[in-house]
């Protein structure tokens, strides 16, 4: 089962959600602002796709912060401000078969999907492990 993390009104997440809907791929939608859904999986997505991979700064949240929180920004202050603003969180954050695809990209999904089902279909399952960015 795919995990899509993000925030329903989004509108990369309504491409995201129309393509899994039109190829027919089931997948479970976690909203990024219920509590505890970041800060319980943050750790691990940083693990996988790196906290600059994560962190969305072409956005409006990004543009609201002051200067003084923008300014020299680390590992440890990024994941700060991603658990205080989560929609500071590129969007969407898929997670399937072990690997993590941050961002919308039809192309790319097709891929960690097909690689999810032949790990799926394989002796003993398992996950190809990696993560990816778009």
């Amino acid at each position: 089962m795919i995990t899509v993390f993000g925030i329903r009104n989004c509108d990369t997440m309504k491409k995201a959600f129309a393509w899994l809907e039109a190829n027919g791929v089931p997948y479970e939608f976690r909203d990024y602002r219920q509590p505890g859904v970041v800060a319980a999986h943050l750790p691990e997505w940083n693990r996988h796709a790196g906290w600059q991979a994560l962190l969305n700064t072409r956005g409006l949240t990004w543009r609201r912060l002051a200067a003084d929180e923008r300014a020299g920004i680390d590992e440890e202050r990024a994941l700060q401000l991603m658990v205080a603003h989560p929609t500071l969180i590129r969007r969407p954050v898929l997670a399937v078969g072990g690997q993590l695809l941050v961002g919308f990209s039809a192309e790319i999904h097709a891929r960690l999907l097909d690689a999810s089902n032949a790990a799926q279909r394989a002796p003993g399952g398992e996950a190809v492990r990696g993560s990816h960015g778009a």
